[in-house]
């Protein structure tokens, strides 16, 4: 029992040495989650101009939100636009034009201008601590299937579409599965949280996964009152952490965890989700190294790649490394093409 507790301790210290995202070997400080409502919700909710009182931008669930703006005319919501960019363009159930429109005219001004780009579909944008934000590849509003890509570690505003190791940010993510689904499927690259800054305490624990997880679900709650189909969620390193926790109530239709350090669950069952399941490691993938533990608040669980854990299994023999599940020419991006357009049984 002794030599047991004694592996268990050697374990966890050895995930809290390894766990993390993308970026490498460097320590992680204490992140604070980026919580509440969106920036500017008090001048949203004292505004009168439209004479009503507008919906709670902390509170309101995105099928109100939605009937809300349903309701307004046109110069009403540019109105609203105008005044309040930042709240309608992060508020979930907002029409998806309107949001392109004011977190167009958010972002303009700020260090992440380039956001503002004829072309660039900016789902949200929230420039609090190291700033979010969520991108749609795609005619999201037509589209006949919708995957979200949710990253690890150290993705921000700032590296959201980084140059240097393309595959391995939110927007080289989802460019290339759009592009692998011959562009068929409408792909979100989904910051939206606040993740974990290297690695240290905050990416073997689950606070952060915690903050995330509610925020991925009210996102995909705003995605399905604007009538997009249920989407399937490609959860990448830390990422998968936050999609564990959230499979529950996020009505995805797929889960894909990739270089998963864990899901806060020891089983499929365990996540108590409707959705299939899948995972995808590659015998390169350092992830690897971090042990399927939990222990008073750290690791993240059993190795959902595991065939325990009871997921499907995603070929990744032609993956490399933590960031190469995406790169064209592999059979990883090829099955997670084939999962985003509902084609489930072209994966073998």
């Amino acid at each position: 029992m002794r030599r047991r507790r004694r592996r268990t301790l050697a374990a966890l210290a050895l995930a809290v040495t390894v766990v993390g995202g993308s970026a490498g070997w460097a320590s992680g400080s204490g992140e604070s989650a980026v919580t509440g409502p969106p920036p500017g919700a008090g001048a949203w909710e004292r505004d009168r101009g439209l004479g009503r009182e507008l919906p709670d931008a902390g509170g309101a669930r995105p099928e109100r939100v939605a009937e809300f703006f349903a309701g307004l005319s046109e110069a009403e919501r540019e109105y609203l636009v105008r005044r309040h960019p930042l709240v309608v363009g992060n508020l979930d159930g907002v029409p998806v034009k309107l949001r392109y429109e004011a977190n167009a005219r958010a972002v303009r001004g700020t260090e992440h201008a380039r956001l503002a780009a004829p072309g660039r579909r900016i789902l949200a944008f929230d420039p609090r601590g190291r700033g979010q934000v969520a991108e749609v590849y795609g005619d999201l509003e037509r589209a006949g299937s919708v995957a979200v890509v949710v990253p690890g570690a150290d993705m921000d505003a700032a590296r959201f579409d980084r140059a240097r190791d393309p595959y391995g940010t939110p927007a080289g993510m989802a460019r290339a599965l759009r592009t692998a689904t011959g562009d068929r499927t409408a792909v979100i690259a989904w910051t939206g949280y606040t993740t974990p800054v290297g690695i240290g305490l905050d990416a073997a624990s689950g606070e952060l996964a915690e903050a995330g997880a509610a925020r991925l679900v009210r996102f995909t709650q705003g995605l399905r009152a604007v009538g997009a189909p249920r989407p399937s969620l490609f959860c990448h390193s830390y990422g998968s952490v936050v999609c564990g926790l959230a499979a529950k109530e996020a009505g995805a239709s797929d889960i894909v965890a990739l270089g998963s350090p864990g899901m806060r669950a020891d089983s499929v069952a365990e996540l108590d989700t409707g959705a299939r399941v899948w995972a995808a490691k590659n015998a390169s993938d350092w992830i690897s190294k971090v042990p399927g533990v939990r222990l008073l608040g750290l690791g993240h669980g059993r190795d959902p790649a595991e065939p325990g854990f009871g997921a499907r299994r995603v070929p990744a023999e032609r993956a490399q490394g933590h960031t190469g599940y995406f790169a064209p020419g592999t059979d990883s991006l090829a099955a997670f093409a084939a999962i985003a357009r509902g084609r489930t049984g072209e994966v073998r």
